[in-house]
């Protein structure tokens, strides 16, 4: 069945409408895809903490004339003509970087997260060295330490974790493996853990070592932007953050750092780790960056923080109790386990519904890997598109039904209301 081009274009206007005609006409196939995609997200709650909304005036960046702008190298210093403009949209990029994340140096080419990570140890580390991260059962990320990843093979891993009775990051312990193991580099951060850091505690530490201290915001970035959460660029040698997810920008990544190590970062982005940047990219995180520093994203960010808070609430009320007992950011995870149901099947059942949210490994967890007992949950998407507390809320409630009593074809008719009330906007 064909999908009709109302639904691809139902939230375009102008010079994106006119470019969904020419993808249709070139290509129905992918142009139904798309369409089905739309679809698929307008009868859906979509809580994965990875994902977000981007902005529209991102996405009118994005399909830009700088989509296909070969810029290799940096501004003023590019391997091919024509670049000017280019480089006035890069500069702009980096300027809005320092200015508001108020850090030395910025470098806003690498392609993601995970990119960033590896251009940070290009510059820092040698392979073999020896790195302190939190440990990936904890809530630490592939790039610190896995071993399917180049991390985990290139360099030496030792993990640091929470205490098991509060779940809370256990410094105490960071202190006394940094002793014994003198890593050349400590990581502070993690992929679900819903607490603030300490950056003052890490960075004595790393400086108690003569440790490079590396700070992992990709999930929070949205949050020390708009001044939610502490931010980790006075006390880190490099911070690698992320423009997507709660920045609402282009998927990509964003390295800050001390103009000490200003030179080496850039060359461990390029030419050691990557090619010429993606500009259309590039540009779109110029816009998303201002947005960022627009009074209306720091409300935002307050109501995303918000609404994770009452989520976590309506889970634990539901016997699914949140990790760290709550949350201080757009994040939550939570223990299905009372419920008698394994992060998997959480995962499985809510999805059947139209509810999206990942599985996830808890702190201790007695569950295998490929199933868990947690969930992680993220509020970002619902609040951009205009869900607070009170939609929050019945979520909890709707995820507590479906893992409890099973599906119900009420929930998930309920769910697609709530979705499509909603659809649209942001």
């Amino acid at each position: 069945m064909t999908i009709t081009d109302a639904a691809y274009g139902a939230t375009t206007t102008g010079g994106h409408w006119q470019a969904s005609q020419a993808l249709r006409r070139a290509d129905p196939q992918v142009a139904d895809l798309l369409a089905a995609e739309g679809e698929r997200r307008a009868e859906s709650l979509q809580l994965l903490a990875g994902e977000n909304l981007t902005s529209p005036a991102v996405l009118a960046a994005l399909g830009g004339p700088l989509i296909d702008k070969y810029a290799e190298g940096y501004p003023g210093r590019r391997h091919h003509s024509g670049c000017a403009l280019a480089d006035a949209a890069e500069l702009l990029a980096v300027d809005r970087a320092r200015s508001l994340f108020a850090a030395p140096h910025a470098n806003v080419q690498p392609r993601s997260g995970t990119s960033a990570m590896l251009a940070t140890y290009a510059a820092l580390l040698k392979p073999g060295d020896v790195v302190l991260a939190m440990s990936l059962e904890h809530g630490g990320h592939l790039s610190c330490g896995s071993r399917a990843n180049f991390s985990g093979r290139w360099f030496e891993f030792v993990g640091y974790g929470v205490r098991e009775a509060d779940q809370l990051i256990d410094l105490d312990q960071v202190r006394e493996l940094a002793r014994h193991h003198r890593p050349k580099a400590i990581i502070a951060g993690g992929i679900s853990y819903p607490r603030h850091l300490d950056w003052a505690a890490f960075r004595e530490i790393a400086d108690e070592v003569d440790a490079y201290l590396i700070a992992s915001v990709a999930q929070t970035t949205g949050l020390v932007a708009a001044g939610v959460a502490p931010s980790p660029v006075p006390y880190a040698d490099v911070t690698v953050a992320a423009t997507h997810k709660l920045l609402r920008g282009p998927r990509g990544g964003l390295l800050l750092c001390t103009g000490e190590l200003a030179e080496r970062i850039d060359r461990a982005v390029f030419p050691f780790t990557q090619g010429g940047a993606a500009m259309n990219e590039v540009a779109g995180k110029a816009v998303a960056l201002a947005e960022a520093a627009a009074p209306a994203y720091r409300e935002y960010v307050l109501r995303a923080v918000a609404g994770a808070r009452a989520l976590a609430q309506g889970l634990a009320d539901a016997a699914m109790p949140p990790v760290t007992g709550g949350t201080d950011t757009h994040l939550v995870t939570a223990d299905v386990s009372p419920l008698g149901v394994t992060g998997a099947e959480a995962e499985r059942r809510c999805a059947a519904a139209g509810v999206l949210l990942g599985k996830c490994a808890l702190p201790y967890d007695p569950a295998p890997a490929a199933e868990t007992s947690g969930i992680r949950l993220g509020t970002g998407t619902v609040t951009a598109q205009g869900m607070g507390v009170p939609e929050l809320t019945e979520i909890a409630v709707l995820v507590g039904q479906l893992l409890s009593g099973g599906a119900d074809a009420r929930i998930g008719a309920r769910v697609r209301e709530l979705a499509q009330a909603f659809a649209g906007r942001g």
